[in-house]
Formats: C-alpha cells, structure tokens, sequence
C-alpha cells in the first residue's frame, strides 16, 4: 500500500489578510505591500469594489453597442443543396465517392480535416475522408455561435459519441459522461474553444521519451513551435476587451497566416479582469506571454474565434470550407469505419482498402487504398479501428475470434484524462449566465454578448500547491514507481510496463519539479447547477499517475468500446486535486474575487474543511475535463508503443495514426491547438515522404507481423463506388458562376 508524508498547507507569503472583507477573506495590506509584479500590485488603497465593478460593467456592457453583425449575418441562409456542396469544397452529399484514394483518412474530425485540406494541395494525390457523422449543416447556429457551446450544446445529441466509462471504484463507483463530436470537425464543432498551448518542455519530454529514435525531434518544442503557429490566425483583442479582461500576449508567439482563427470574443464580464490579480496576490503570477513555450502562471487564453463575425472556428470552417473546388479530394459524412483491409507486405501488414458503412445493419463497403490509411479517430475512434481491424493485443481479440494480424499489446493502453472538479460560489455581480438569461433575441450587441465564453485560465506548479512540501512529494512518488507499475497498469504485458514506468519517471523526475502546471485552474462565469448567479473555479488534474484503458468486447464494431480510464487510483492524483481544489477556495476569499462573493454553495465550509473531507467530497463531484488521449502511444516498441515518430503503426507499411491518442503523457493545456499542430507536422512529413522521400520510414524495430488464414470478422463487402472522374462530375457539373461566387462568402 502507497505511502505518502502528510501535506502541509503551503505559507502563501503573498496573502495578507490585515483588513477583513468577510469571514475568511483575504486582503492586501493597505500600505507599504509590494509585489514582484509592480503592475498589478498597488502601493495604496485599492478603489472601492463597488465603484471599480460598476464602472467595469458599463465599459463591458458599452461593448456591445459596437457595429457588429447581426446573428442572422453570420452565414448564409437557407442554402440549397448545390451552393453548399460549391462553399464546402469536397463534401459528399450523394454518397458516391470512387473506387480508390491515394490516402484513406478514417475520421474527420480536427486532425482528419486538417490532413484532407494538407494533403490535397498536391493536385496529383487524391484523399478521401471518411466520417462517421454528419455535415453539421442543420446545427451550424449551435456550432457557430461560441456561447452556445453553454447555451444551446450539442452534447448529449446524435452529434455526440456520448460514450461512458465503466463504473469507477475512486470515483464514487460512478458512470461518467465522455463526450465526443460527432460531426464534420470533431470535438472542434462543439468544444469550449479553448486555444491553450502546452509548455516547450513537454514537448521535449515527448521527444525524449522515444529514445532516440529517427525522427523524434520532430516532436520537440521547436518544431512542434512551428507547427501549432503555422495553423494559427492571430487577431489581438479589441483595445476595450484587452482593457477590461487584463489581457497580455506576445505577438512574435502567434502565427497570423494559418487557417485556424485564434483570437478573444467581443464582450467581456468585468469580473475577468480580476483574475489575473487575484492569482498574483496568492503567489501565482500572470504570464505575458502563455503561448510561447511557458504556459504557467496566470492569463486569458486565447480562443478558437474568428473575429470578423464572431464566430467558432473550428477544423470544418478552417480548412475546408475556404477551399476552392478539389477534384482530388472528397469528404463522405455518415460513413463509420468499421475496420481496415490488410494484406501481407514483407515482413509487415499494408492496408489496402477501409470498410465502411452508414449504420449498424447497412450494407459494408470498401473503398481501395493506394498509398496510405490515416487513421484520426481520436483517443477513442482510433484503438476502436485498430482493434476492430485485427491490430492490438491477442488477449483482447482472440476470445472474440478476431484474427490479430498484428499483436500490439499497447492498443488502448495508456489512457489518460483530466479530471475536475469546481467550488462553486454565490455573487452579486453581472455573469455571462445572468446576462443571457436578459438577452431579447435580436438585442442590439447580442452578438458581441453571445462570442463570450470562459477563457481566464491558470497553471499552478507542484510549489504553488503545496510549499515545502513539494519536494517531500516527489520523493514519495519515485518511493512508489514499483508498487504503482506492478498494481495500477491495466495491462500484464512487460512492454506496455515498461512504457508506464518510463512516463511515470518523467513526470516525477522532470516536469513535477519544473514551473510546469500540476493543476488547472478555470474561471467559470456561465452559470452553474445552483443557478445564474453564481460563479466557479474548476481545478483539473494535469498529469495524472492512474492509468487507464479501453479496449472492445463485441465484434460488432458499431457497439462502442469499454472506457476504464482508472481515475484516482494513484494517491498523488488525489493529492494535486484536493490541493488545486483547496487552492480555489483561497482565491474566492481573495482580493479583488471576494468583492463579489457573497457565500461558498459547494463543498461549503461548514462541511469540508480537513484533509479527509475534502477527499471524502471529491469522488462525488469530479468529472472529465474532455481531454482523454494517450491511447495509441508514440513510444518505443519496447515501451509498449503504438506509433512510432513517424507516425506508423508498428507491425506495418502504410498505416498512420495522427491524433491526441498518440501523445505519450498529458499536458498542461487543452488538447485543440497541440492536435492541430500535430496535424500540421503530419501533413508536412507524409507529403515530404511521398514527394521527396525526406522522411524515411523508421526500420530499426518492428512489431511481429503476420497474415491469417482467415480474413476475420465482417469480411463480406460491396463496392458501391465510382471511379474518380465519374465520382467527382456531380460536384463540379452544378458550378455555375453564382455557385463559384459563393466561395467568398
């Protein structure tokens, strides 16, 4: 059984609580009280509350009286089904598609329609997408509009995986909710837009952990630097929105020619103006410049907006629906992967065809592959496919008679995710979710008001949780590498072990040291369970020490997979958790924040207080942040590696994943921005390959290979395709100049 030394509350040596605003709340001094950011510290008696949020919430509320668009102008209306195959370039509506692609992209979410868009500027390759959802066309208000990600979402639609995990035992024995888009544009269309960016030396300990192995600098900071700005589109907030929120960047960290809008919505609430603030008192500081290798302190995320319309940008509308009209590229909605063909390849498998059908019963359908299957399902899609298809670990497929053409022990292994919970407070002041509830429809700056989403966002280190006890910390945790890798890895095979205990010790031995964030903290101003006036701050588990798994148990790949993600069977996780939740009930008692706090609704204080209630409480209230990934981990062989740093699934020729599930550890951050960066490098080394054999595929280690007798389930299919001339005519034969026309819009 794991020790660990008990915590001590950290000495906030910046909380100085000489003048009370309440029962517990916390003060600067009013005097002679300086701060390592002179900036934000004053050297006098603050203003008073009221006045100071009164006269923030007429600037704020004066912002919607800007010259914007009206909700309706977002985007065209009413569009017959001719002008919107001509604005979404390469979309299927017929569903009739060739007999054959260059490259088979098995989902078409962030990562699949990033590659579709890459990939098909060579006018010589053809692609094909294939996705399991739908267009998204008759949603586009609730996907366009970023606040109707809280006021009208998708989730829990047809337009949501809506997967579940098994009960978990630390987690109150509770079933949670794992959402996942289900359209064109993934979890992009229906995510919180956030546009976070992990830290350089994340990215180096990914690059570190494949050993040296060709091409592993490929996910080191510099270039994985490059790629996230190569996708991004920077626009700075308006002079009024910078002023209000105490919005800080760097220009020279962003990129301004990408496809992907990174921007801060039209409208702000006052109250995010004191976040940085109230961070800076208790000792986390603001950071200037989150987005360029540094992503801890305190500071206003950008997010996922294009700040023309004020409008979601997302994978659909960045890369896809600008295009100009490709014959070589088709996107087929509806189309659910349900495994890949794989023939014998030398001493490896090559893919070479993807079946598929519109629902569970349709009729399969194989399409050929030329080149390659890229498979970007996600954390979940992807090991699905994989495992559906014969790839994965024997004592999964063969009690359900599938033939494992390639035993990967690591398929489904290593699933990881971040776990949250929130404080949540009562408020006499003006949130989003309060304001909406006041919002005529049509309302003059009802479109400024409705681009508002929660971006206040913080990254406490392992020293900001717990002190001087950090160091004490780390040391239980390394005391506890055996006992952790022979009681908490799912799997028995020594590789995937092997692979645990490798990203176990750089976390404890690198990053848990480090000014990396062990904890995230979130400002929630759209309202809560209890209410529009209320407000939250979410704490979330960064890099957990539990591991999880998925894996399937019916051979019917339309049944979903069974998601064990193992939360909190490591002690430390529940440690940093209690202590970010901890950490969130000092800031609601914190100058400015407590200006505006009336009360404490949950856990409240008269009934969480110590140690043991604060983790007697937490079972019950935490859920997924919706970042799983890891799943299909870039690892060695050895280390119960799934890919490696070219992307290839190990055992074969032509298969890639390019996903979040190939990410060997979480990261301090939101998964969107990493995965388009991902995508951007992917795209880049798949063409280098194929034109110009830059990138070589890594021979050094392979994965044993071999070709059944048997074809394995489900192996009676239909081609109902067309070759690609005759595929492609019914598209281009309804352009008109008016159709063209449209592509400017």
């Amino acid at each position: 059984m794991p020790r660990f030394t008990p915590a001590r509350r950290p000495a906030f040596s910046r909380l100085l609580p000489e003048e009370s605003h309440g029962p517990g709340s916390v003060h600067p001094a009013k005097s002679g009280t300086t701060s390592s950011s002179s900036s934000s510290s004053p050297s006098s008696s603050p203003p008073h509350t009221a006045t100071m949020y009164a006269s923030r919430l007429a600037a704020a509320l004066a912002l919607a009286t800007l010259p914007l668009l009206a909700a309706a102008d977002l985007r065209p209306e009413h569009l017959s089904q001719r002008d919107k195959r001509a604005i979404s370039s390469g979309i299927i509506y017929n569903g009739q598609i060739a007999s054959a692609y260059d490259f088979v992209i098995i989902g078409g979410g962030l990562a699949g329609l990033v590659l579709a868009s890459r990939l098909s500027e060579d006018a010589n390759t053809t692609v094909l997408v294939l996705e399991a959802g739908d267009t998204g066309d008759l949603v586009r208000s609730s996907i366009d509009i970023p606040g109707n990600a809280y006021y009208s979402s998708l989730l829990g639609t047809t337009y949501d995986w809506q997967y579940e995990t098994v009960p978990q035992p630390n987690v109150a024995n509770r079933q949670l909710a794992w959402p996942r888009g289900r359209v064109l544009g993934g979890s992009t269309a229906v995510n919180g837009l956030y546009m976070v960016r992990p830290s350089a030396l994340e990215f180096n300990v990914w690059a570190q952990l494949q050993n040296g192995a060709q091409g592993a600098d490929d996910w080191a900071w510099d270039s994985m630097f490059n790629s996230m700005k190569k996708s991004e589109n920077f626009t700075a907030p308006i002079a009024a929105v910078q002023e209000a929120g105490a919005i800080e960047y760097d220009i020279d960290s962003h990129g301004t020619t990408g496809p992907v809008h990174s921007s801060y919505p039209g409208f702000i609430i006052p109250a995010v103006g004191n976040w940085t603030e109230t961070l800076d008192w208790i000792g986390v500081l603001p950071s200037a410049d989150p987005d360029g290798g540094q992503g801890w302190g305190a500071f206003i995320a950008t997010s996922s907006i294009n700040p023309d319309n004020l409008t979601r940008s997302y994978s659909r509308s960045a890369y896809i629906d600008p295009l100009p009209p490709r014959a070589n590229l088709a996107i087929l909605p509806n189309a659910t992967v349900t495994r890949l063909i794989l023939a014998q390849d030398g001493q490896s498998v090559k893919a070479t065809g993807v079946e598929y059908a519109a629902y569970d019963g349709a009729t399969r359908q194989t399409v050929s592959v030329n080149k390659e299957a890229l498979l970007s399902g996600g954390a979940i899609g992807s090991p699905h496919v994989l495992m559906h298809s014969g790839i994965g670990p024997t004592n999964v497929l063969t009690p359900l008679g599938i033939s494992t053409y390639v035993n990967l022990p690591g398929v489904g292994q290593n699933l990881q995710d971040h776990l949250s919970g929130q404080v949540v407070y009562s408020t006499t002041a003006e949130t989003a979710a309060s304001l909406h509830g006041s919002q005529a429809p049509g309302a003059n700056g009802t479109t400024a008001f409705l681009s508002f989403i929660n971006s206040a966002i913080a990254y406490p280190n392992i020293t900001d949780l717990l002190g001087d006890y950090a160091p004490t910390f780390q040391s239980d945790i390394l005391a506890n590498l055996t006992w952790a890798s022979s009681t908490l890895v799912p799997s028995t095979d020594s590789t995937v072990v092997a692979g645990y205990k490798a990203i176990y010790q750089a976390l404890a031995n690198t990053i848990l040291p480090s000014q990396v964030g062990q904890v995230e903290l979130l400002f929630g101003l759209t309202g809560t369970s209890f209410g529009e006036n209320t407000i939250s701050i979410q704490a979330a588990l960064q890099h957990p020490y539990s591991r999880g798994q998925l894996y399937i148990n019916s051979t019917n790949p339309f049944d979903k997979p069974v998601i064990d993600p193992g939360y909190l069977t490591h002690p430390a996780d529940t440690i940093m958790l209690r202590e970010g939740l901890k950490l969130a009930r000092i800031l609601g008692q914190t100058y400015p924040l407590n200006g505006i706090v009336t009360g404490e609704l949950s856990p409240g204080n008269a009934t969480v207080n110590t140690d043991p209630e604060w983790d007697a409480w937490l079972p019950s209230i935490v859920g997924t942040e919706y970042h799983p990934s890891c799943s299909c981990a870039m690892l060695p062989l050895a280390d119960g590696g799934v890919v490696d740093p070219q992307l290839k699934v190990y055992g074969t020729s032509n298969v890639r994943v390019i996903d979040a599930s190939v990410f060997p550890l979480e990261f301090a951050a939101h998964l969107m921005v990493p995965t388009y960066g991902l995508a951007e490098q992917a795209s880049l080394m798949i063409r280098q390959f194929w034109n110009e054999g830059a990138i070589p595929a890594n021979g050094t280690t392979t994965a044993s290979a071999s070709f059944p007798s048997q074809t394995g389930s489900n192996s009676t299919t239909k081609s109902g395709a067309l070759p690609l001339a005759q595929a492609g005519t019914p598209l281009f034969a309804l352009m008109g100049a008016a159709a063209v026309a449209l592509l400017a819009l």
